[in-house]
């Protein structure tokens, strides 16, 4: 008996509730189909399925069964993928999501070179803030801040170090003056993410937690980075987004002893034993390019 087809004639047979609709999906005789599930209840010395005149259930067993035969099924199917994909050229539609800031100046720059090294891959690129189902909105890969994904169906691979600047505009510090201590930032003008009260610093091994006042929040990098920018106030920024501000002098980093917690940007797709070809050499294409330390933290005083 063939197992890996028998196990594949049962799922159909149980999927259809019908031998005879599982008969014409797959191409076979009634009788055919029926022989290769007796044959396999028979190997495996249970019942997996109650058969009447009209229609067929599963039994208990049968959905235990049927689950891990699914998922074995499945693997084979992956397997096989997986085995061709190792001898040819990435190819097909790559599915990407990215936050705005980091997917703008970032990921959408790195995406045309990497077009250029695969020519037989297509990318669909999306750029939103706004929360995404990698399994419901069928994306291969998503582009994440400050975490790994809590559901066990998906996987993330840190692609670059998130580290973050407290930082000024020359010409806020020329009026203001720049804090030497966090309990100074008090006394100046300061930006915040939306939802965001509190800014945390370790110094001299001590933590330190600071409230955040200013007259502007916003939910965009960008648009706090052109306030600090224009002089108007202090924000901590992610480096991938003012490093460019910190090499040229534009920004100055503030409060040089203490230290601000790193994060990480992941690479987030669907679980597999195996990867696509695709998803593989673009995971390790950003590895490759953003890590250990990318573009915007050479150099950053």
């Amino acid at each position: 008996m063939d197992r890996l087809r028998a196990m594949e004639v049962f799922a159909q047979v149980a999927e259809a509730r019908s031998f005879s609709a599982a008969a014409q999906t797959l191409g076979l005789s009634n009788t055919a189909v029926s022989k290769q599930v007796m044959m396999l209840e028979d190997s495996l010395g249970v019942r997996l399925l109650n058969r009447t005149t009209r229609r067929v259930n599963l039994t208990e067993v049968g959905r235990a069964y049927l689950t891990r035969a699914r998922e074995i099924l499945a693997d084979v199917d992956e397997l096989e993928i997986s085995a061709a994909d190792l001898h040819a050229s990435p190819r097909g539609l790559l599915r990407i999501n990215a936050p705005v800031s980091f997917g703008s100046l970032h990921i959408a720059p790195a995406v045309s070179d990497f077009l250029e090294i695969y020519p037989d891959l297509e990318v669909d690129l999306s750029i939103t803030d706004r929360f995404v189902d990698v399994i419901e909105d069928r994306l291969d890969v998503a582009i994440r801040g400050r975490t790994t994904p809590e559901d066990s169906s998906l996987i993330g691979k840190k692609i670059a170090p998130e580290r973050f600047a407290l930082c000024a505009s020359p010409a806020y510090l020329a009026e203001r003056g720049a804090p030497t201590h966090p309990d100074d930032l008090a006394g100046h003008t300061c930006f915040a993410y939306a939802q965001t009260d509190t800014w945390r610093f370790t110094r001299e091994g001590a933590e330190i937690a600071i409230p955040v006042k200013g007259r502007f929040r916003s939910n965009n990098g960008e648009a706090l980075r052109a306030a600090v920018r224009h002089g108007q106030g202090i924000a901590v920024l992610p480096t991938f987004l003012v490093g460019g501000d910190l090499q040229s002098g534009r920004l100055k980093p503030l409060l040089p002893d203490c230290r601000i917690a790193e994060a990480g940007l992941y690479a987030i797709y669907p679980h597999r034993r195996l990867l696509s070809a695709k998803v593989r050499v673009f995971i390790d294409f950003l590895v490759a390019r953003f890590n250990p330390t990318p573009d915007w933290d050479r150099n950053v005083p």
